[in-house]
C-alpha cells in the first residue's frame, strides 16, 4: 500500500506521556498552500485541544501548517490550565518551525481529567521534527493509539482522466466510541487541490456516511476530531459540481468507511463485527433511531458475544426505539440471512440450529425490515464482552 501524500510529512517521538519507551507524540507537517478542514466532538465537555484547535482554525489568517497529536492524556476536564498547556505546546512548535501558534492545531487522546504536561511535550518536539518524513504514516498510526490493539491506516489512489491523486488517512479509537461528528481521532490528507468550501462539504458528507455510523459502547468522547487536508501538490484540481468532485467524494467516503470499520473491528474486547441494517422506514432518521437502539442495547450486545440468537432482545429494542405507530406485525428480522422474525413473531421456518449456525460467524448482519416506507440506515457496532469490562475497569490502574 502506497501511503505517501505529496506535501505531507509525519514524525513521531517519545514524550513519556503514555508510558516510557513508547511513541506517543506525532507532528504532521503540511506544505504551504495546504487547506485543512476539521470537525470536532459535540460533547459539551470539550477537551482543551478541541477548543483551541477549533478557535485557531476559525481565527487564523493563514491555514494550519502543523498538526500536533499526543496520546496517553486527553487534556479534557482540565479547565483553563488545560487550555494554557495546549497553547504552550502550540507556541513551542511554532517557535521551532518559525510559524504562528495559530497555525498549529493540537489534538490529544487518553485519560480524562489529568493535566497535560506541556514540558514533556515541548521537550520531545525536536525529536519529532527530526523524524519528519513523507513515509511516516505507519509510525504515526501506531503512535496515536490508546487501548487500540492495532494501527488503522488506509490509502487509495484516485484516477481522474489519466491523472492520479492520493488519499491517505490514519485513525485511532477502540472505546468511548459513539461519534457525533467523527471518531476519536482521524487525520486524512490528499494531494489534490480543493478550495475551502468544497473541502468542508466533502468532509461533512464523508463523516456522516462513515464515522457517524459507528458505535462500540454508546459513549461520545470529549476529544473527537477529524481533519481533511488538501495539499494541492498533484495536477488534479477538484471543483464543486464537477465530475472530478463526484468521483473524489466517492473515494474519500470509501476510505473513511474503511477507517471507521477498522475502529469497530478493534473495539475494546470485541469478538464480533456487527452491521445493523434497517430498511423500510418512513425516514432515514427513523431507521437510524432503530439501528442505534439495537446497537446500544447491552442485552443485545451480550447475546451477540455469547453467540446466542436471542431474537427477543432485538425485538424488544426495536419496540422501545420510540417510533410512532409502529406496526409490529409488519416487522421482520434476518440474522446473517436466516429469517428469525416475521410478522412480528418468531418465523415459522426458524430453528435454534439455524440461529446458532448464523451466530457462529465473526461478522454478523442484523437485517431489520420495518415495512412502512422506503428509507434505510446502517450502523456498525460490536458485541460486549468480559474483556470490555476488564479493559475499562483497569484503564487507570
Amino acid at each position: 500500500m502506497s501511503a505517501a501524500v505529496a506535501g505531507v510529512q509525519l514524525g513521531v517521538a517519545q514524550a513519556g506521556i503514555k508510558k516510557a519507551d513508547h511513541d506517543d507524540l506525532v507532528v504532521i507537517a503540511l506544505a504551504p498552500g495546504t487547506r485543512t478542514s476539521a470537525l470536532f466532538t459535540q460533547n459539551t465537555f470539550r477537551a482543551a485541544p478541541v477548543q483551541l484547535a477549533e478557535a485557531y482554525l476559525a481565527a487564523a489568517e493563514a491555514q494550519p501548517r502543523y498538526l500536533l497529536i499526543n496520546t496517553g492524556n486527553a487534556n479534557a476536564g482540565t479547565g483553563e490550565a488545560g487550555i494554557a498547556a495546549a497553547a504552550d505546546c502550540c507556541e513551542a512548535l511554532a517557535q521551532l518551525t518559525e510559524t504562528d501558534a495559530t497555525q498549529v492545531l493540537p489534538f490529544s487522546t487518553g485519560v480524562i481529567g489529568e493535566l497535560l504536561s506541556a514540558e514533556q511535550i515541548c521537550a520531545a518536539l525536536p525529536a519529532a521534527l527530526n523524524d519528519l518524513t513523507d513515509e511516516g504514516w505507519e509510525c504515526a498510526a501506531g503512535a496515536i493509539l490508546t487501548t487500540d490493539t492495532r494501527a488503522k491506516l488506509r490509502s487509495i489512489e484516485v484516477e481522474l482522466d489519466g491523472q492520479r491523486c492520493a488519499i491517505t488517512g490514519i485513525a485511532k479509537g477502540a472505546g468511548m466510541i459513539c461519534p457525533n461528528m467523527a471518531t476519536m481521532l482521524a487525520f486524512v490528507a490528499t494531494d489534490a487541490g480543493i478550495d475551502a468550501p468544497l473541502l468542508n462539504d466533502l468532509l461533512s458528507a464523508a463523516v456522516q456516511a462513515s464515522f457517524n455510523r459507528i458505535t462500540v459502547d454508546g459513549d461520545t468522547s470529549t476529544n473527537d476530531a477529524v481533519t481533511l487536508s488538501a495539499t494541492g501538490q498533484s495536477d488534479i484540481e477538484i471543483t464543486a459540481g464537477s465530475e472530478y468532485a463526484e468521483h473524489f467524494a466517492q473515494a474519500l467516503t470509501t476510505l473513511m468507511i474503511e477507517l471507521a470499520q477498522d475502529i469497530v473491528r478493534d473495539g475494546e474486547g470485541a469478538s464480533k463485527f456487527v452491521e445493523i441494517r434497517v430498511t423500510g422506514g418512513e425516514s432515514e432518521e427513523a431507521c437510524d433511531q432503530v439501528a442505534r437502539t439495537v446497537a446500544h442495547s447491552p442485552l443485545v450486545k451480550t447475546a451477540l458475544f455469547a453467540s446466542d440468537p436471542n431474537w427477543g432482545r432485538i425485538l424488544a429494542a426495536i419496540g422501545r426505539a420510540g417510533l410512532d405507530d409502529l406496526d409490529t406485525d409488519a416487522v421482520s428480522i434476518h440474522l446473517n440471512g436466516v429469517l428469525i422474525v416475521e410478522h412480528g413473531a418468531r418465523a415459522g421456518s426458524y430453528t435454534e440450529e439455524k440461529g446458532q449456525e448464523a451466530m457462529a460467524s465473526g461478522d454478523l448482519l442484523i437485517d431489520i425490515a420495518l415495512n412502512r416506507g422506503d428509507a434505510a440506515a446502517v450502523i456498525w457496532t460490536t458485541d460486549l464482552s468480559y474483556d470490555y469490562v476488564r479493559i475499562n475497569a483497569e484503564y487507570r490502574t
